[in-house]
């Protein structure tokens, strides 16, 4: 370990965290966050819900199984920055292809070590996510804060983390067609509908009903993604011009576009939930499911009246929404990552659900 500090995290609130640089040496404003998940550190550095943000890992060891290029969820990474208790830089992994240092300062991704990480999480608990500054030990604390104060996080993440042009995703024994639209899709929901038997074309956040339309698909699929959902307009216009003619299955950012769709409102959490180990009660059958989440916005509850989405999963932390569904549009969605891996499998019975929603569909046309 370097004996002197040379990386600092300044917050809002005038707090300083000193640490050791690893990775991207860029100064960079991010959204503060933490995950509570033990392991997943590849899927999370990559999975593109967290653009943006530097996310604070509760897990006090990271990097000690480094980076397998199997494990990604998008080819470019785009995490703010990574702040870890100890990082460690010789990894263990006969699979293994690269340091955690090495693909952040291939992508430009700045972290922090050697902090008391317990100690920024319960300052997030406490005072709510917030923007943070990741910068050089020596930045005096009044710049810091200039800094924090003159500049706006962005709301236009989705735009930069969807794909530019459709592309096409088959399946080795083809039964559907799913149309899914990437507002900054995780691979693994792809891989997860292939298994199913589902060729998915996976279309730009911007693509019109026409253009979704025109490929004649079983099902829509909404994915996951960054920022605030208020901001995917042309995704919720896309819902309210599709639902009632294909089934449609919502995930994260896409849960929270449909309940919009339909008439409903978000608004941001606190600290977010952001981790493996959330309880989710399953209303419709009475369980309870232990789901991956990563997210900062839900949907309001009393704002779901007379929209007729009803109400099909709570979260057993906090009471908000973690489900809904339109049965008669067949219109459904989860706020947690049923693809989740590594993670929890309590939850993958969803894409099956997707998948006899587009077989009944079939049967009825």
């Amino acid at each position: 370990m370097k004996e002197q500090f040379d990386r600092k995290l300044i917050l809002q609130d005038g707090g300083e965290y000193y640490g050791y640089a690893f990775g991207d040496l860029s100064q960079r404003v991010c959204e503060l966050v933490f995950n509570t998940s033990v392991v997943g550190y590849q899927e999370i550095l990559s999975d593109p819900s967290y653009t943006d943000q530097a996310v604070v890992m509760t897990y006090p060891l990271i990097g000690n199984y480094g980076m397998a290029d199997d494990d990604y969820e998008t080819r470019v990474p785009t995490l703010g920055a990574l702040v870890v208790r100890e990082y460690n830089d010789e990894p263990s992994n006969f699979r293994a292809t690269h340091t955690l240092a090495q693909i952040m300062q291939a992508y430009r991704i700045p972290g922090i070590c050697g902090i008391d990480t317990r100690k920024l999480t319960r300052s997030i608990r406490n005072s709510g996510s917030r923007k943070v500054l990741i910068t050089d030990a020596q930045t005096p604390l009044a710049e810091g804060l200039r800094i924090l104060e003159e500049t706006q996080l962005p709301h236009d993440a989705v735009a930069r983390v969807s794909c530019e042009r459709p592309y096409f995703a088959p399946a080795q024994q083809s039964r559907y067609h799913v149309v899914a639209v990437d507002c900054g899709m995780k691979q693994n929901i792809v891989r997860s509908l292939n298994a199913r038997g589902c060729d998915v074309t996976v279309v730009p956040w911007n693509t019109g009903a026409e253009q979704v339309e025109a490929l004649a698909p079983d099902g829509v699929f909404l994915s996951n993604g960054p920022g605030d959902p208020t901001d995917a307009t042309p995704v919720i216009e896309l819902v309210r011009a599709l639902r009632g003619k294909y089934p449609i299955f919502g995930i994260c950012l896409g849960h929270q576009i449909i309940s919009l769709a339909y008439g409903a409102k978000t608004y941001k959490l606190k600290f977010g939930h952001r981790g493996g180990n959330h309880p989710v009660r399953n209303l419709l059958v009475d369980k309870v499911e232990i789901t991956s989440q990563n997210h900062s916005y839900a949907v309001d509850e009393n704002s779901l009246a007379g929209t007729g989405l009803r109400v099909t999963h709570v979260n057993l932390l906090d009471g908000t929404v973690e489900g809904v569904q339109c049965e008669t549009d067949r219109v459904f969605s989860v706020q947690y990552h049923p693809e989740s891996a590594p993670g929890p499998q309590d939850s993958a019975y969803l894409f099956d659900r997707f998948v006899d929603s587009m077989k009944e569909r079939t049967k009825n046309a």
